[in-house]
């Protein structure tokens, strides 16, 4: 029944979001039952910037220092990716026909540097499609430069081809000044700004979603290279002969840099869900905590020489999202909940309200319903005719001093205009109007400078 229930929120989602508006981002604090006695604690997570995101509703669930500029190592990577899969218009045909190269200006900068490689060399011939997927599998630095210079004029304007298309995403706390992130000066963005450069692609280009997902791949025979290179993919969420699989994960990139800790973006799709994942700033090395947990398991992973914190993280926030988020119903669409005064009635003077639509979003079933606050707004000065389905008042839904949604309040009552009201009000409002008063005092202005001529006149005959 709870798969159900997720399935079809999933794909009523769009439906329900359109009449119910949220607010404001809105993200939930992770539980978990570290010692399995039913005592719900705050998740760990080791990653020091943490977005995640409903993808079918762009809603966030978690935001840890979701803003926060850092270097995004590798996830630099994506952005270079997604330019030129536009320079393609995403067409794998197109790029596999396509064949690039460059000379040292594309590796000078990289040599003794460590910078992660597919061994691509100067001048090797490499089609457009190998290159995306060295730029994405292993990581290759060399692949990001051969890119920039090819469907740019310098690698100066490619950086500057990525800004722009930061800033028509609106990727508001992000700059890049190189292709692959390996440099970190002035090369800078946030977990939720990879997150919707992530979306972005994901929902535009479907060789995107193939690419990232590969396990592994060989790219095809060169002049250098006559068997191929065989490449493999960095994120070990991927591949079932590690710790870290996660069947249901898709891609989408790893990143590594010790000015950036351990980073990560991950997507999932299950149950009719999507969720997508950025996490920024895990530790490089093992814990000294962890030491001793790999000494008394030692067929566990923290018994390895290095241990992916980043992944670790991803796949709690999974486990969390697949385990207590909920299709949760918070409004019934069919019910009146108030009434609207409505001023020149024929036969009804108010109008009963119900809310245009449902509401049903994703809620941890540890929250409960009780602490979601209604607040009922009604507007003021309705005025006679009323059709069934104006909009009359607004229902907010707040938890913890946050707005969840704003949904309309419609009237389920046809009220008409009764024409013998508005006169009798009109009336009434004009005898205690301000327009009366002085009118009044007017014409006995005018009475008393009548009757004073008159009396003056009436003297001057007498008079006489």
């Amino acid at each position: 029944m709870k798969k159900l229930k997720r399935i079809v929120c999933g794909l009523l989602a769009a439906v329900i979001m359109l009449p119910c508006l949220p607010v404001q981002a809105f993200e939930f604090t992770p539980k978990k039952d570290e010692d399995g006695d039913g005592k719900l604690d705050d998740m760990r997570l080791y990653s020091e910037s943490v977005f995640m995101m409903d993808m079918d509703t762009g809603e966030a669930l978690v935001q840890i220092n979701a803003d926060e500029e850092r270097s995004p190592a590798s996830l630099t990577k994506i952005m270079t990716a997604v330019l030129l899969l536009e320079h393609f218009d995403g067409d794998a045909e197109a790029m596999k026909a396509e064949k690039y190269s460059a000379g040292t200006e594309a590796f000078d900068e990289l040599y003794g540097t460590g910078a992660s490689t597919a061994d691509i060399q100067p001048g090797e011939e490499v089609t457009a499609y190998d290159l995306l997927a060295a730029l994405m599998l292993p990581s290759s630095c060399e692949a990001a430069n051969i890119i920039a210079l090819n469907i740019s004029d310098s690698l100066a304007d490619f950086a500057q081809m990525m800004n722009d298309k930061a800033a028509e995403l609106k990727m508001e706390h992000t700059h890049f000044s190189n292709a692959h992130g390996y440099i970190t000066s002035q090369n800078y963005s946030s977990c939720r700004d990879i997150a919707i450069l992530c979306k972005y692609a994901i929902d535009k280009y479907p060789l995107f979603c193939d690419i990232v997902s590969m396990t592994e791949y060989t790219l095809g025979a060169t002049e250098f290279h006559p068997e191929g290179t065989d490449i493999y993919n960095t994120n070990l969420l991927l591949s079932p002969y590690y710790d870290y699989y996660y069947d249901t994960v898709k891609g989408i990139k790893t990143g590594t840099l010790d000015a950036a800790g351990r980073c990560l973006a991950s997507y999932c799709e299950d149950e009719g869900l999507r969720y997508l994942i950025v996490t920024m700033g895990a530790p490089m090395e093992k814990l000294a905590e962890d030491e001793q947990k790999g000494i008394d398991e030692p067929e566990s992973l923290y018994a390895d020489d290095e241990v992916y914190y980043n992944m670790l993280d991803h796949i709690h926030l999974y486990d969390w999202a697949f385990q207590s988020l909920v299709a949760t119903d918070f409004i019934d669409k069919n019910s009146e909940i108030t009434e609207a005064k409505v001023s020149y009635g024929k036969g009804k003077d108010y109008a009963n309200l119900k809310p245009a639509e449902g509401f049903t979003r994703l809620w941890p079933y540890y929250v409960k319903m009780k602490d979601i606050e209604q607040k009922i707004t009604v507007y003021d000065n309705i005025i006679a005719p009323v059709e069934v389905g104006d909009v009359l008042g607004k229902l907010d839904l707040t938890y913890k001093g946050k707005k969840i949604a704003t949904v309309d309040l419609v009237s389920t009552t046809k009220v008409e205009r009764s024409g013998v009201k508005e006169k009798v009000k009109i009336a009434k409002s004009y005898f205690s109007s301000g327009v009366f008063k002085t009118t009044l005092i007017i014409v006995f202005v005018l009475c008393a400078a009548y009757i004073i001529i008159y009396v003056v006149i009436a003297q001057k005959k007498y008079l006489k």
